[in-house]
């Protein structure tokens, strides 16, 4: 029998998918626990910032340039958190239903 995606999703570590959603970041930890929508939706939100951020630094003053990168990089760390904290949300309310 196939496992059901709450089934896999109870079973992940939470905390594994919380490390690894914020320390490489970009969604990791939802490749951990097979989790496909949320995975591209983060990939999607990330290079979405990226695209943005080289867009707007194209016309940008090079003074500006260090303050471009600390918002990109808060940008992205903001994402992890989010993401990070999703994840382990989502494993414990899975192991509350069951």
């Amino acid at each position: 029998m196939t496992p059901t995606r709450e089934q896999v999703l109870a079973a992940s570590a939470g905390w594994v998918a919380v490390v690894l959603n914020v320390v490489p970041g970009l969604g990791a930890g939802y490749l951990y626990q097979r989790r496909w929508k949320a995975y591209w939706i983060t990939s999607l939100l990330a290079t979405t910032w990226f695209v943005v951020g080289a867009v707007l630094a194209q016309n940008a003053a090079t003074a500006a340039e260090p303050q471009n990168q600390l918002v990109g990089l808060i940008g992205l760390i903001v994402l992890a958190a989010v993401t990070s904290a999703e994840a382990g949300l989502a494993v414990k309310a899975v192991r509350q239903d069951n």
